[in-house]
């Protein structure tokens, strides 16, 4: 059986069960490229993002003896939810290891579909390594969140989706963090239409592919360390590592930054609610050099599932890095209505203050001196020069942070 006829037969036993997710042209992105863009929203797909295609199709496809064992998983969040629902729908036991630090309301809904949530390690490789214990005490079977060749066959359903729902489509950007989502795409695209250009897209501090590939095998990741949950797997998996290798698929990695910024792009220009991980392919084609990317190019917001105190920590990163928020530090004299006049001041160029705070002691600070935090929001990048230039003019000591 071909790679293909295992998708198709994927996409069989998700009929009814996973969304036809809408796919959406983006003009702000379109414009960033130079090139037709396009989303497909994952992010609208039941549990919130991607992973009931995988999770469905592997725990389908259980014997009967395996599935009155149970499952185990361990997950982030977004697998967690895909796990739990399909154990809900195929009437399977399930425990779901998570990181301590796991996002409150992914946790709240693992729970919600019926599902047993234990708390384990600082991270997906700790918890999945729990799980794996669980299963050899118990015998319950392990799903694991990308490495294995029923999980990927089941993320290639997005790709026979994007090859129908856009014909014409030459690059496809998928976020890439084990691997299955990329490995499904890459090798649906390589047997079904190989002018198609895949990038798989990780974030920097969480970057395991670039040396992995290089090395010809995989290996852990140099650092963990960002808003990218989702992504954010110290190890690739096996057998996903072996399809990209084998394809050579491309890889690219995006900074926090891009993160934010593509976030917050999705939320204000295409009116959808992304999580940081679903945005890397977003973040990807903003960071492009022009001309490099061949449209129409297809982007993938693998998932929507965020918390509400995550959201508001990277909307405001997001603001910071596009010079819609500025921070600033302005020495004045400690004398009535220097405050006011500050603010007067920086009413008259339209830039709203957020929040204010005085600093009367500092070896740095003269005794009659008074350090006044200022967080503004303004309008862009050019008005934040003005901002600032206006201040200088009127003779206020300033320094941006």
């Amino acid at each position: 059986m071909t790679f293909l006829d295992d998708a198709r037969a994927a996409a069989r036993l998700l009929e009814g069960v996973a969304t036809l997710t809408p796919v959406e042209s983006s003009r702000a992105l379109s414009q960033v490229a130079g090139v037709p863009v396009l989303l497909k929203c994952e992010n609208l797909q039941r549990a919130g993002s991607f992973k009931i295609r995988g999770a469905y199709v592997r725990m389908a496809r259980l014997s009967a003896v395996e599935k009155s064992a149970g499952v185990v998983a361990a997950s982030a969040g977004n697998h967690a939810q895909g796990v739990a629902l399909a154990a809900q729908l195929l009437g399977i036991d399930a425990v779901v290891y998570m990181p301590v630090d796991a996002a409150l309301p992914k946790i709240a809904a693992t729970k919600e579909y019926g599902a047993e949530v234990r708390l384990h390690g600082r991270s997906v490789d700790e918890a999945l390594v729990a799980a794996r214990a669980e299963a050899e005490r118990t015998g319950r079977v392990l799903i694991h969140p990308f490495d294995h060749e029923d999980i990927v066959a089941g993320q290639a359903t997005i790709a026979l989706e994007v090859l129908e729902q856009v014909p014409d489509v030459r690059t496809i950007v998928v976020p890439l963090g084990g691997g299955g989502l990329a490995a499904g795409v890459q090798a649906l695209v390589a047997e079904v239409a190989p002018h198609v250009r895949v990038i798989g897209v990780q974030a920097a501090r969480a970057a395991a592919y670039p040396a992995s590939l290089a090395a010809g095998e995989p290996v852990p990741a140099a650092e963990l360390h960002t808003m990218a949950d989702g992504i954010a797997v110290g190890t690739p998996g096996r057998v996903p590592f072996e399809v990209l290798r084998r394809h050579a698929c491309e890889v690219r990695t995006v900074s926090e930054e891009d993160l934010s910024r593509a976030l917050l792009l999705v939320a204000e220009r295409a009116k959808l609610l992304v999580e940081p991980s679903g945005a890397a392919g977003v973040a990807a084609v903003m960071a492009a050099p022009p001309g490099d990317l061949e449209g129409p190019v297809v982007v993938l917001l693998s998932g929507g599932n965020i918390d509400p105190l995550v959201l508001l920590r990277v909307v405001r990163h997001g603001l910071a890095v596009s010079g819609r928020y500025l921070q600033l530090r302005v020495r004045v004299h400690d004398t009535p209505g220097a405050l006011a006049g500050l603010l007067r001041e920086l009413a008259s160029v339209g830039a709203n203050v957020m929040h204010v705070s005085h600093v009367r002691t500092g070896v740095d600070l003269e005794i009659d001196e008074v350090e006044i935090e200022v967080q503004v929001e303004t309008k862009g990048p050019d008005h934040c020069a003005r901002v600032l230039q206006h201040l200088r003019d009127d003779g206020f000591r300033l320094a941006e942070h």
